[in-house]
């Protein structure tokens, strides 16, 4: 590199003082406009703007779709749950719908009428059994004598029984005996776990993550906790069995527009007939204090609450989730019970079973107390 040398004189190395010049030399100053010069202008000015923009023309809004009512219901409220057809412009209601819409669609949605594919009316027999995994019967109609002999002896044994309240036992269900009512009845439920994304589940699960099935003992039940007598054991393996054969109790799930979906009684109910289990996975309510499903079960309450267990009917359950519960602040509420959630000790697990607390005429909605040992369920908005 050249570097400036001040013994040197210009004469006798001017190449040498030209190329070390140049590379000394410093940038001059920045050049400062005088007061007299207006400074430049970097973004133009508003009137600018707008001598060079169009003008912005009013769009007269569209009216066409304030009218627009429920194909189904002939409704127009809750608008916000009416979709429009994107080829016929008609409006239909998400619930009104079959099968139901739970959200709404995202992209265009074309009506039953106008899409290709044909509405489900109703499931066929082979895939409701294959829904509930019944098996298969070689000679239905001898089982089904059967069952209704066993049940008959079960009640015969019990009528004597029920004289004295503590002494009372578990009744077994009594399911229709027309093949195509219970078919049909099977049908709502298969519907309605469908519309929610449920899988149909007639047991406790315990999945990888959760609650182990090693910590559902009744031992550690805060106080203790009731043992189901040998009999009613007997009455809940025998229903279990008959759920199996696709025999369930007479109840259909419909859909009402302010409760959502209810079980209604498809058929008489006798009182302490026992309904169902109460299924799902099992967790610890630890992991479920921000969850923000609607029908957890309590399962366990144990000295420590890291440990007190619950049923999340979310992704697994039966009919017992779709059962609704009274309003406890209602005067109204409780002569609307007719029916219990009970905790038993089976086999040293904790269970839930709900039982019928008086006789069930067809048609009764069923309703029991969400509160029956925690005061913490806000049923102050039930109906």
């Amino acid at each position: 590199m050249a570097t400036w040398n001040s013994s040197s004189s210009p004469a006798t190395s001017p190449s040498r003082h030209l190329v070390s010049y140049r590379r000394r030399t410093k940038a001059s100053p920045p050049r400062r406009p005088s007061s007299s010069e207006s400074p430049p202008r970097k973004m133009r000015s508003i009137a600018d703007v707008m001598a060079k923009s169009k003008p912005v023309v009013e769009q007269e809004q569209d009216d066409s779709f304030c009218d627009v009512t429920c194909e189904k219901c002939d409704s127009g409220e809750r608008d916000d749950e009416l979709l429009l057809c994107d080829k016929c412009d008609k409006g239909f209601h998400m619930k009104c719908l079959r099968p139901i819409v739970v959200r709404v669609p995202v992209g265009p949605w074309v009506c039953v009428d106008c899409s290709d594919q044909r509405p489900v009316r109703r499931l066929s027999q082979k895939k409701i059994m294959h829904f509930f995994r019944i098996e298969k019967q070689i000679d239905q109609t001898d089982k089904s004598q059967l069952s209704q002999e066993e049940t008959r002896k079960h009640r015969r044994r019990s009528c004597s029984l029920t004289v004295k309240k503590r002494r009372r036992k578990l009744l077994p269900m009594v399911p229709s005996e027309d093949l195509e009512q219970r078919l049909a009845q099977m049908g709502s439920l298969a519907s309605a776990l469908t519309a929610l994304g449920i899988k149909y589940s007639d047991d406790l699960t315990y999945v990888p993550g959760m609650a182990p099935r090693s910590a559902n003992r009744s031992k550690f039940e805060k106080g203790g906790m009731q043992v189901l007598s040998k009999e009613d054991l007997e009455t809940l393996e025998l229903c279990r069995a008959m759920y199996r054969r696709g025999e369930c109790p007479p109840l259909v799930v419909v859909f009402d527009p302010l409760e959502g979906y209810t079980v209604e009684a498809d058929g008489p109910i006798k009182d302490l007939t026992f309904i169902a289990e109460y299924t799902g996975d099992v967790d610890y309510l630890k992991n479920r204090e921000n969850d923000d499903c609607d029908s957890i079960m309590t399962l366990l309450l144990s000295e420590d609450p890291s440990k007190t267990l619950v049923i999340c009917p979310d992704k697994y359950g039966n009919i017992s989730r779709f059962i609704s519960g009274i309003n406890n602040h209602n005067r109204f509420g409780k002569k609307k019970q007719n029916c219990k959630c009970v905790r038993y000790s089976v086999n040293g697990e904790c269970r839930v079973l709900l039982v019928a607390t008086r006789d069930i005429s067809k048609g009764e909605r069923l309703y029991y107390d969400y509160n029956g040992y925690e005061h913490e369920y806000p049923t102050h908005l039930f109906l």
